[in-house]
């Protein structure tokens, strides 16, 4: 059942609508217009309690500033592009240098700044689709963008995740949710002795701490980088490995196994023993970003809660960072007329 209320005003004066997704065991999800961002989770642990999986902010004031992207949709790239620049089409494009001399999540004020339109909501499915027209030039970028985002919340305690759009010039079309998930619940501590498992054989190195890839694929097998098995995301992040030295910690792309275009699959597993919640990341995305929260400072979260240093962990599916300035890597290039369609879900059970 799809239910909703006023989250806040913008300071335009606007109000902000956020809509509650619930389904017949009490579990939920939470999307608001503003970013189109995910708000909360609720989940069951193994006692039957519904937990809050997902971090964030009690009201609209913390996500106008919102510097970690907590459930941010990001558009219209995530990730970093080096120096800001990109060709397309023969044509140089060039956009903000936002971090580090790069650009980062399309920003500043990409699309997790914006106010979305409502539009289906389905009770049916139990699901609410956000959209908006991202206009020629916007951020730099190329072309009127016509995006939409579907957020559905099954029986099956999965959020369900698909974007869609098309544009009337070649652009980049690449992206992604930047949830950060604690499995013991938002609030309840650092994620160091949750688990984790990436199918992937390869991820991509960084030059440096400044995170753009090297351009190459390399082995985990042998490395601290290596998730193809179960392991605690604490056991090997403070290991004297350079890559881990320049990011501070996983912050890292991993080219994940049997990707086909279309193809969704599970790229990735979770689960937390304390409270016995588990998570399973489907995608038809070819990569995911591995990101332990490495930069996520005394920020007054929900609750009361204050969320230190690795809190929470991202899984934001993607193509290669800087992919679109990289020849090997898969191409963002959205060419003019087509469609947009890529899918990421998180499912939920008791392990």
């Amino acid at each position: 059942m799809v239910t909703e209320r006023i989250f806040g005003e913008l300071p335009t004066g606007e109000g902000v609508r956020i809509f509650h997704m619930e389904n017949q065991d009490g579990s939920y999800a939470e999307v608001m217009q503003y970013g189109a961002i995910l708000v909360k989770l609720g989940v069951p642990d193994r006692n039957g309690t519904i937990v809050d999986v997902v971090l964030g902010y009690d009201g609209i004031d913390g996500y106008l500033t919102n510097g970690c992207f907590f459930g941010a949709v990001i558009g219209r790239n995530g990730n970093r592009i080096e120096s800001g620049k990109f060709s397309v089409c023969g044509e140089e494009v060039i956009l903000a240098q936002n971090e580090n001399g790069n650009n980062l999540h399309s920003g500043p004020d990409g699309f997790e700044k914006k106010l979305w339109d409502v539009g289906e909501i389905s009770q049916e499915k139990n699901s609410v689709t956000l959209s908006r027209i991202s206009p020629d030039g916007e951020n730099g970028f190329p072309g009127e963008f016509r995006i939409s985002v579907k957020y559905e919340f099954t029986e099956e305690h999965e959020l369900r995740i698909t974007y869609q759009g098309m544009c009337d010039k070649a652009t980049v079309a690449n992206m992604t949710n930047h949830s950060y998930f604690n499995l013991n619940g938002e609030g309840s501590g650092d994620i160091l002795g949750q688990h984790l498992s990436i199918r992937a054989k390869y991820y991509n190195p960084v030059r440096d701490s400044a995170s753009i890839p090297t351009g190459e694929y390399a082995p985990v097998e042998g490395t601290p980088m290596d998730f193809s098995k179960f392991k605690t995301i604490g056991q090997d992040i403070e290991a004297e490995f350079e890559q881990l030295q320049f990011t501070g910690g996983y912050d890292h792309n991993y080219v994940t196994d049997n990707y086909a275009k279309g193809n969704c699959r599970i790229i990735a597993s979770a689960y937390a023993k304390e409270s016995g919640i588990a998570m399973d990341v489907a995608s038809d995305c070819p990569c995911v970003q591995f990101y332990a929260g490495n930069f996520v400072e005394h920020e007054k979260g929900k609750n009361g809660h204050i969320y230190e240093k690795r809190s929470g962990f991202c899984l934001e599916t993607q193509v290669e960072p800087n992919a679109v300035n990289v020849e090997d890597f898969h191409s963002p290039i959205l060419p003019a007329g087509e469609q947009y369609h890529s899918v990421t879900s998180y499912r939920f059970y008791v392990k």
